[in-house]
């Protein structure tokens, strides 16, 4: 029974380890796939880029079905080939990007997740494909990097100063919370009521269950940043790598790399660069160089006062994303075996 079992767990450590023998295959795959989905959208005339809420030219989708043959070109050539330098080179040049792509994706995410519907479903689509397209290149880049040999490391806390940037990132929410708690609970914060604010939403096309947790007093996106939290401590803390002892059949196991990394790395990719130009702009608007719109609220200063509170809060805690993921992505790399285990 015992050898059956290590058998079977040796048959499958085997087989993926060699995963960077199918890896570039995959994502020749998917680049035929997103060139094909280009193609088809461009021809018919549907914009898969948009910006502020506004469609841009449906012929800009001609970038994408050439950013997909050229996934499709430097993947192939790497089936052929191997992974010759140039070819990393050319990789990482097409998972940027694609990265750049994706970018807002966590957006939309959030969007839907508190029943509002998205821009464009097939803009939407074209960020989901871009970021898979993303992860998919820079594991094929780095497809030869992984050790023969490898054991399981320890589950170890982050260094100190990714456990401050933890801190900061957890901190920087407080006041958006606040906020956001303070229109949940009907009171008045930057001259707009909680009453208002939940018509707005309403007329903005939030779901019943939206509206629903705002008049029990549970704001939707305040739960979505302690989920954040959440995340952002599980990359840095020791119970991030072992599942809890309420998971049932799982607790004890370790987690994926993959379960708290994709998230962390989209919400990084999405925040961090999402907050250094909403505060480039910010700044700008502030001093009178920019004319920053009202919009829902009664005057520009209460505006931006929210929008300082919120695009703060997205920075910080973005950068905070990107650090935490990458000491947990070093913290969990396979270590090398320094004996050959004979069974």
């Amino acid at each position: 029974m015992t050898s059956g079992g290590l058998t079977t767990k040796t048959l499958w450590r085997a087989r993926w380890q060699r995963w960077p023998r199918w890896v570039a295959r995959a994502t020749t795959m998917w680049a035929v796939l997103y060139t094909g989905f280009g193609l088809t959208c461009t021809l018919s005339g549907t914009s898969l880029l948009h910006h502020g809420g506004e469609a841009a030219a449906p012929a800009l989708g001609w970038a994408i079905v050439a950013l997909g043959a050229l996934a499709a070109s430097v993947s192939g050539a790497v089936v052929r080939y191997g992974l010759r330098p140039v070819l990393r080179l050319l990789l990482w040049v097409v998972c940027g990007l694609a990265g750049v792509t994706a970018f807002s994706l966590l957006m939309d995410v959030i969007t839907l997740m508190v029943g509002q519907g998205v821009d464009s479903g097939a803009a939407a689509a074209n960020k989901a494909l871009a970021a898979t397209g993303a992860i998919l290149l820079a594991a094929t880049a780095r497809s030869d990097r992984l050790p023969v040999g490898t054991a399981v490391r320890a589950p170890a806390a982050a260094p100190r100063f990714v456990q401050r940037a933890a801190w900061a990132g957890t901190l920087a929410f407080v006041p958006y919370a606040g906020m956001k708690l303070v229109w949940a609970f009907g009171g008045t914060f930057a001259g707009v009521t909680g009453e208002e604010m939940l018509a707005t939403s309403e007329r903005n096309g939030a779901s019943g269950m939206f509206l629903t947790l705002e008049s029990w007093g549970l704001d939707p996106t305040a739960l979505l940043a302690l989920l954040g939290v959440f995340l952002l401590w599980g990359l840095a803390r020791p119970w991030g790598q072992v599942f809890p002892r309420w998971t049932l059949f799982l607790r004890g196991r370790r987690v994926p790399r993959w379960l708290p990394l994709a998230p962390a790395l989209l919400g990084a990719a999405t925040l961090a660069p999402y907050g250094a130009v909403g505060i480039g702009y910010l700044t700008l608007a502030t001093t009178g160089v920019v004319t920053m719109r009202r919009g829902d609220f009664h005057s520009t200063q209460d505006a931006l006062l929210v929008a300082w509170i919120g695009i703060t809060a997205f920075a910080v805690y973005g950068t905070a994303l990107a650090v935490a993921a990458r000491s947990y992505w070093l913290r969990t790399r396979p270590a090398r075996r320094e004996t050959t285990d004979t069974v």
